[in-house]
């Protein structure tokens, strides 16, 4: 019997102006997938994969940014969300690695524009890592990559993948209201939280509540979170830095200067690791930029297809660089020796552009604000690129998925 079978009735989830939720039955999982109405007919898929404790709706603001330019869905990862626990437990990152692979190979919708935030920014570098023909471009917004040195403020989360620690903290916390909770996860998660509005806050606490009646709720946070302490731990080649070394998709990384579970600081050893890639840096955002500015990430994003020739010279609704203070040719440094240190010098608009050799990661930018979002989107973004090839890591056939169900190929990493 599958675990979808005897879930305990509801409240039902929350589906915003534009959204439609279906429900897919794959081998071993079922999966909740959000979808947006499309524009138009033959406009190139994205998919959306959320973080620890996150769902679908995380993606809800971004995804309403790309109405006209991608066909948008998202995913709720196995026991979060709408989506039931998988049939055999597995919460490790390959696990939900391989969730999104069987879905992508039933929809036969790829290659897709893959975004991944936190926990779904590792489970994205390791489905562009072992499956290269199922992406097309890979955002990656504060992904929860191996750090040496973790954050302090980051620590409960991984501890809470230790055996008998989510069920002490259940017993500790069970008079706190669904109020109380959240307040605790914004003040977490965001840079601001007084930017959250009373309607989303209401909306998250209603969400919350509805997630606490489900009896796998603690289990699906406790072992997605031993996953990520798993798969940080990995070496060789399944570790998620050689993996990211492999990712042949052009590339843009987020981060957020107030973030408190994933280091400001890992920001230029990621635009090292990705071969093509070019670095969002955003001084006021937390850990969830894509709904603290999703303006600012968009118009990065537009700036990764312009650069990676998926638009026109205008690209989508007239828009065009300056969307994101970008005044600069990307090109422009194309020539540049590496210097790992070399910092993204803001233009009047408040960000700035650069294009560099792979290796060259940009320092971070603190002035300006976004023309889209005013002060507060304020930050910069730099390219780097791998035009010659020089970048370290495997060719395009090391990263292998098996075919069929989509089975990662890596079946030690993370478990």
């Amino acid at each position: 019997m599958s675990a979808a079978s005897v879930l305990p009735k509801v409240a039902p989830v929350r589906v915003g102006e534009g959204e439609r939720l279906r429900s897919v039955g794959l081998p071993g999982i079922t999966l909740t997938v959000r979808s947006r109405a499309a524009v138009r007919e033959g406009l190139p898929p994205a998919l959306y994969v959320h973080g620890l404790g996150g769902s679908s709706q995380n993606w809800s603001q971004l995804m309403a940014e790309f109405d006209g330019l991608v066909d948008s869905e998202a995913l709720d990862l196995p026991g979060f969300g709408d989506s039931p626990p998988p049939d055999d437990g597995d919460y490790s990152v390959t696990g939900h690695a391989r969730a999104v692979i069987r879905y992508l190979d039933a929809a036969g919708r790829g290659p897709v524009h893959l975004f991944g935030n936190s926990l779904g920014g590792a489970i994205t570098t390791r489905v562009a890592a072992v499956r290269p023909d199922l992406v097309r471009t890979l955002t990656l917004i504060s992904p929860a990559l191996p750090e040496i040195r973790v954050q302090r403020s980051a620590v409960p989360t991984a501890l809470l993948g230790v055996p008998g620690i989510a069920s002490l903290f259940t017993r500790i916390s069970r008079d706190w209201t669904a109020e109380q909770r959240v307040r605790g996860v914004l003040g977490l998660c965001y840079g601001d939280p007084g930017m959250v509005t009373p309607e989303a806050f209401r909306h998250a606490v209603e969400e919350l509540e509805r997630r606490l009646q489900l009896p796998y709720f603690w289990d699906a946070m406790a072992r997605s979170s031993r996953g990520i302490v798993n798969a940080y731990t990995l070496g060789g080649q399944h570790g998620l830095w050689r993996q990211a070394e492999r990712v042949l998709a052009p590339t843009l990384l987020v981060y957020g200067g107030r973030d408190q579970l994933v280091g400001y600081r890992m920001a230029q050893r990621a635009a090292r690791a990705f071969r093509d890639s070019r670095l969002l840096s955003l001084p006021d955002a937390g850990h969830v930029a894509m709904m603290e500015y999703p303006e600012t990430v968009a118009a990065a994003f537009r700036e990764l297809l312009l650069d990676a020739g998926e638009l026109g010279e205008l690209g989508e609704s007239g828009k065009r660089r300056e969307s994101s203070g970008a005044g600069a040719d990307s090109a422009a440094d194309a020539g540049a020796e590496r210097d790992a240190d070399a910092g993204a010098e803001p233009d009047a608009g408040g960000g700035a552009v650069r294009g560099r050799r792979a290796g060259e990661a940009d320092g971070f930018g603190r002035g300006g604000g976004d023309g889209a979002r005013g002060s507060r989107g304020g930050g910069s973004v730099s390219t780097v690129s791998d035009a010659d090839g020089a970048s370290a890591g495997a060719g395009a056939g090391s990263g292998s998925g098996a075919g069929g169900d989509g089975t990662v190929d890596d079946t030690n990493a993370g478990s």
